[in-house]
């Protein structure tokens, strides 16, 4: 299971919210429009549909991150994407690095679909095919060494721009732009530090005792790829970016 912690997540992965700037660009918000951002985390993307004007709802299914958003003064709420009970309030949607962890994709872009008004444009990004794929590989040998199947264990949707597209079209989205590209990301901390916060459904899979051995050998695993020379780390992230419109 994963659990999202505010102060953990500033620390180590303040980069996903710095790094949303180009999508609320796409977003394009305009002064007086009712935006739903789906999945705030602390809030810091929502703050800028705030400032551009816009009346903003924010959802998130962990209720730590939706407290640490509401000390932002946000309307934020406790709500699953796949079963969302808004019809067409919203004259966008906003989404950044939360759709990949959605097991339901369909659902959640039905859902999605009924909280926008006709017309009304979704906005997102997500990790995309080929996402991490090093930190995905070295868990498959680390945990195999333990008899563990890592591939169970893995909590990410990472597909193909053209297997989203698909999606979208599918659940009543016109498909206005769509593009999958790589980022490789400094991390600001070290590489345990990330996978102590982001993939821990792949470490609750190790009995507790063997779980600070995994970290060992996965940094020693992942040095020669993600590791730099300076001693710092990097992620290998690819992003699927994309804008999308609301069919009647």
């Amino acid at each position: 299971m994963q659990v999202w912690d505010p102060d953990r997540y500033a620390a180590h992965a303040r980069f996903v919210s710095d790094l949303g700037a180009p999508v609320v660009e796409l977003l394009d918000p305009r002064p007086g429009e009712r935006v739903l951002d789906v999945g705030c985390g602390d809030g810091a993307l929502t703050e800028k549909l705030l400032e551009a004007g816009c009346r903003v709802v924010a959802i998130d299914a962990s209720e730590a991150q939706v407290r640490a958003a509401r000390r932002r003064g946000l309307d934020a709420r406790v709500a699953d994407v796949t079963a969302l009970d808004f019809e067409g309030e919203f004259d966008a949607a906003f989404s950044n690095a939360v759709l990949h962890w959605i097991r339901d994709p369909d659902a959640a872009l039905a859902a999605i679909h009924r909280a926008l008004a006709p017309g009304g444009r979704l906005v997102a990004e997500l990790g995309g095919h080929g996402c991490v794929a090093s930190v995905r590989a070295a868990f498959g040998e680390v945990l195999a060494r333990r008899g563990i199947e890592a591939e169970r264990l893995n909590p990410w949707y990472f597909p193909t721009a053209e297997e989203y597209g698909e999606r979208l079209a599918a659940n009543g989205f016109d498909v206005d732009s769509i593009r999958l590209f790589p980022r490789l990301t400094p991390l600001p901390s070290d590489v345990t530090d990330w996978l102590e916060t982001f993939a821990q459904p792949y470490l609750a899979g190790v009995p507790d005792g063997e779980r600070p051995a995994v970290l060992i050998e996965m940094r020693e695993q992942l040095d020669p790829v993600l590791g730099t020379p300076d001693g710092g780390w990097v992620a290998d992230y690819v992003r699927l970016r994309f804008a999308a419109t609301r069919r009647d």
